[in-house]
């Protein structure tokens, strides 16, 4: 039986992803002006983006137990093999929650093959570990072999972004209130990347324009074979830069147009990353 693949919508994949590997997603929750939303169903990135412009302060929680279980205990019912590929537990709840509600099922169901997977991992780089899976299991790969490879594609996925304004990685409580007021006082653009699942500041650029050019000074310092992988990009509303940094990336590495995935970060995400976000995600040098 074919695994099925599981992601929540942290990944920052588009419907055209999930149906054409038969991916299912479950949704993060998107709190916006007293009402709630899911992230990738009932809400659009642009509008908490233009919310957020206009001195908005959405919040985000993760993905409920009710939920878990209820797909858990579908595919246990069945013995239909799961692989849920979760978003970074550094960042959010949602991966320790699956794994309650992964025991409490196997309570019920102590053979299900039914198994959660942390990438620790965000948006697109996550996004690019979960295809990655996905293209596998519809070619028939086993769930052993796919956690294998889901470990190897996480542990080697690199996260390197910068966002426009500091204040809402602050509102978000991402980084202090010191560096975000000096951080937007000095014009300064932060680049930062994930390490172990977190959010760590890597450098400070003095103006914009030179944020690009240190992402790929970046990407060649710790990638190679960019013609042999999928490269991801993912941007907060500026779809502009977003091909700016693709085509720069063509000319310097090489690398095929479609071989480039740009999408736009999700509303979970965005609502801490903020409009104006640039992220670039690649495979590492294998040690």
């Amino acid at each position: 039986m074919t695994v099925k693949i599981l992601a929540d919508s942290a990944c920052d994949l588009t419907k055209t992803h999930y149906n054409e590997y038969n991916i299912e997603m479950v949704s993060l929750t998107v709190h916006l002006e007293e009402k709630e939303y899911e992230d990738g169903k009932t809400i659009q990135p642009k509008t908490v983006y233009e919310a957020m412009r206009n001195g908005s302060s959405p919040k985000t929680s993760q993905v409920s137990p009710q939920t878990f279980k209820s797909v858990f205990t579908s595919h246990a019912k069945t013995n239909q093999p799961l692989l849920y590929i979760a978003f970074s537990s550094q960042l959010s709840g949602t991966y320790q929650t699956a794994k309650m509600m992964e025991q409490e099922v196997k309570e019920e169901y102590p053979d299900a093959p039914i198994h959660v997977v942390d990438t620790k991992c965000a948006s697109i780089g996550y996004g690019l570990v979960v295809l990655h899976a996905a293209k596998l299991a519809k070619q028939g790969a086993s769930l052993e072999e796919l956690i294998e490879d889901v470990t190897f594609q996480a542990e080697h996925m690199e996260h390197i972004f910068t966002v426009d304004d500091l204040e809402y990685l602050y509102r978000g409580g991402r980084v202090s209130k010191t560096a975000a007021f000096v951080g937007s006082l000095l014009k300064i653009k932060p680049l930062l990347h994930v390490e172990d699942g977190k959010l760590i500041p890597l450098e400070k650029i003095r103006g914009s324009k030179k944020v690009l050019g240190r992402m790929l000074e970046i990407m060649e310092q710790r990638g190679n074979d960019f013609t042999k992988q999928t490269i991801g990009i993912s941007h907060g509303d500026d779809l502009e830069r977003a091909q700016q940094l693709s085509s720069m990336i063509q000319d310097k590495f090489g690398v095929r147009e479609e071989d480039i995935v740009i999408e736009m970060v999700g509303s979970a995400i965005g609502a801490h990353a903020g409009p104006g976000t640039i992220a670039l995600f690649f495979s590492n040098k294998v040690k």
